[in-house]
């Protein structure tokens, strides 16, 4: 679904990805973990035609992304839930939700995916007048995730959705990341909480200092002691 091939991305003169590869298929959760500062959330804005490649490639679905505006990637279903969550905290939650679906115009398929972020997020339903910036973290977090389902995502990036959460809200934001992967969306997570991601993934990328230094099937990441000793915790 997602081919980038060894794409090379610069700030100023800073280089922050070296040669970057990594394939995501159909159905599949991919995810990206490193320390912070590795290069996770640039390849991520990078996905979205926020940043450009100097040089590489991005195929999506057979077609090039690299010089693709960030709107026209949207349209094509690749949304992004941004680091740090971004609702419009003086917009009502269900304002939010509505802003998720505005490149849209099948009425009936819009109010259904409200229904379904409703089930996902009963908080949201409870919340749905209430003005967005009262929110906690985590309800803040499901707002973002429920406003890009509502963009309808083929492809859903999400970055860092864990950040700041309590380990309670961080378990139900996963599971809810699993549900949205089994409706049939294909993910690709950056996450910093890697034996939560790892535990969740097809399959994961290792990215240092801008290079993918390793990638294989998640659970066998998750045993390896390389691995542990670097983002687990060594347990």
């Amino acid at each position: 679904m997602l081919k980038v091939n060894n794409i090379n991305v610069y700030y100023g003169n800073i280089q922050a990805l070296k040669g970057v590869s990594l394939e995501v298929n159909e159905g599949e959760i991919v995810t990206l973990i490193g320390a912070n500062g590795a290069g996770k959330s640039t390849l991520l804005k990078t996905l979205s035609g926020l940043l450009r490649p100097k040089q590489g490639t991005i195929e999506y679905l057979g077609k090039n992304l690299q010089k693709r505006a960030a709107q026209s990637i949207v349209k094509d279903g690749v949304i992004q839930v941004p680091e740090g969550r971004r609702v419009f905290s003086n917009m009502t939650v269900e304002e939010n939700l509505d802003l998720g679906a505005y490149l849209r115009h099948d009425r009936a398929g819009i109010a259904k995916d409200k229904e379904r972020v409703f089930e996902l997020f009963p908080r949201l339903l409870e919340r749905r007048k209430q003005s967005s910036g009262t929110l906690s973290g985590g309800e803040q977090q499901m707002l973002a995730m429920g406003r890009a389902i509502m963009a309808k995502p083929k492809l859903l990036l999400l970055d860092e959705p864990s950040m700041g959460l309590a380990p309670l809200m961080v378990k139900t934001i996963f599971e809810i990341i699993k549900e949205i992967n089994a409706t049939g969306t294909t993910i690709l997570l950056v996450e910093q909480n890697a034996n939560m991601a790892l535990s969740i993934a097809d399959r994961a990328y290792v990215i240092e200092t801008g290079k993918v230094v390793l990638s294989g099937r998640a659970s066998e990441l998750q045993k390896s002691d390389e691995i542990r000793a670097a983002y687990l915790g060594g347990h």
